[in-house]
């Protein structure tokens, strides 16, 4: 847990900047990284999305959760990660979205669809890597997130737009 503002923050170092800065990102519990090692493990194909995908490359956004998108929700690996750390796969019903249960996933949300973008092997294909504890996670570029921000024009969307704009010109 974080005992202070600054324990709450991941030191990313970033090569095309002058210095090393701070980066707002969640702090995982053990059983959240435990289940991103386990996709990593079971050679799940997915992608962290939005605004955690953000953060981890810099820009200062909040967020509640973390998506994810996944190429094959019925990947057997998938289900097999899911059950190594006590999870499970919900399917959708009425109006209720695909979710996860159990095994301390509930900071995880499953992304179906990701407007304004190309289908999911092609942005994964445009996938950036970085370093999350131990694990390396494949996440959507900040030029990609805005593409679907702007699509996708929900108000929250069009309130983040602008720093996600600064960030990546901060990135030219």
């Amino acid at each position: 847990m974080c005992d202070t503002p600054s324990s709450c923050w991941t030191f990313l170092p970033r090569s095309d900047w002058q210095e090393l800065y701070y980066v707002a990102a969640p702090e995982l519990s053990e059983d959240e990284l435990a289940f991103l090692q386990a996709l990593a493990r079971h050679q799940v194909r997915y992608l962290v999305v939005g605004l955690v995908a953000a953060g981890l490359q810099g820009t200062l956004v909040l967020t509640q959760d973390i998506d994810l998108w996944f190429e094959n929700l019925s990947d057997p690996n998938l289900r097999m990660a899911l059950k190594e750390v006590g999870g499970a796969y919900v399917p959708p019903f009425d109006l209720n979205p695909p979710m996860f249960a159990g095994g301390g996933l509930d900071l995880f949300d499953i992304v179906i669809r990701m407007d304004g973008l190309q289908g999911f092997a092609e942005e994964y294909e445009r996938r950036l890597e970085v370093k999350v504890g131990n694990v390396t996670v494949p996440i959507l570029s900040l030029e990609r997130i805005l593409a679907s921000k702007r699509t996708t024009n929900r108000l929250k969307d069009r309130l983040v737009i602008p720093v996600l704009e600064d960030a990546l010109k901060a990135q030219s």
